[in-house]
């Protein structure tokens, strides 16, 4: 005979062990204002990774597998070599392997790199009647990105973290429509970090030049989401959008940091786009390894 919580024993199980794992946290974040105010994050520098930190003398590692499906992708067939100005929505689809490497230098300044290798493909509108193929590949070595990164003010009890970077991306594959760079980039930014009872809260902002209008616009811009659930587990959630100063392409990016290992964890990301010219959707996967000084 079923006892009258035998139908909600899977789930008062699976409370009780999300309280058993947190509490500790709750514990030690009480001795302690400042572990507090860290505890989803640690007392790193923000790197350009979701939800990921990096300390004085660290070193990441970050190899990863992306993929991006996009099933309205606005392009103008002038820009990829033929036809007129007029824009159409294709079929876009890339896989991508990168690598990213971040290193924290002092305890309040970092540098990083990402590489990648990137395969795409874009299918034509039906209605573009413009001269040129179909569809159009392309595969080759992808944006080398470098950053530095910059705490410029400490959290304290009445006021955010402050930091500031600079992006710097060089020309790539110049020839290629679909997945070069033609011209160099350079795109600082600033941010603020604030730690909560309730989890870690991250606002930032780059500013960049829109060769296309010829003037300077607030770039890519993110709210971000980061809560350690257990020495284990981290989760992070985030709008990101506004690149090249386009207020109608916006991302919600979900994601989970699990600690497998001393230096080793499994990072997934989870990209929706929200808005109509946004990619539909890109996945990410790796394992980040984390040397301590």
């Amino acid at each position: 005979m079923r006892g009258p919580f035998s139908s909600h024993t899977p789930l008062l199980a699976l409370v009780l062990a999300v309280g058993i794992a947190v509490l500790p946290i709750v514990a030690e974040a009480q001795n302690d204002p400042n572990q507090r105010r860290s505890r989803d994050r640690g007392p790193g520098v923000p790197t350009s990774l979701f939800g990921t930190y990096v300390a004085s003398g660290e070193l990441l590692l970050y190899p990863s597998y992306s993929y991006s499906l996009d099933n309205d992708r606005e392009y103008q067939p002038a820009k990829l070599g033929f036809g007129s100005n007029q824009d159409f929505l294709g079929r876009f689809r890339s896989s991508e392997g990168l690598l990213f490497i971040g290193y924290g230098l002092t305890d309040g300044l970092a540098v990083e790199f990402e590489a990648s290798l990137i395969r795409a493909t874009l299918e034509r509108s039906a209605s573009d009647t413009s001269a040129g193929p179909t569809k159009i590949r392309e595969s080759g070595f992808g944006d080398l990105e470098g950053q530095l990164r910059v705490r410029l003010m400490r959290e304290g009890d009445r006021r955010p973290e402050v930091f500031g970077y600079l992006e710097m991306t060089p020309p790539s594959l110049t020839r290629k429509v679909l997945i070069g760079a033609p011209d160099w980039d350079f795109k600082p930014g600033i941010g603020l970090v604030r730690g909560l009872w309730w989890g870690t809260v991250t606002l930032r902002t780059t500013f960049e030049y829109n060769r296309d209008d010829t003037h300077y616009d607030i770039g890519e811009t993110s709210l971000e989401y980061l809560r350690r659930l257990s020495p284990a587990w981290h989760l992070y959630l985030g709008v990101e959008g506004g690149e090249t100063g386009a207020p109608d392409e916006w991302d919600l990016v979900s994601g989970i940091r699990w600690h497998l290992a001393d230096i080793v964890s499994l990072k997934f990301d989870n990209s929706l786009g929200i808005t109509p010219k946004a990619t539909d959707w890109a996945p990410r996967i790796g394992l980040l390894f984390s040397f301590p000084n």
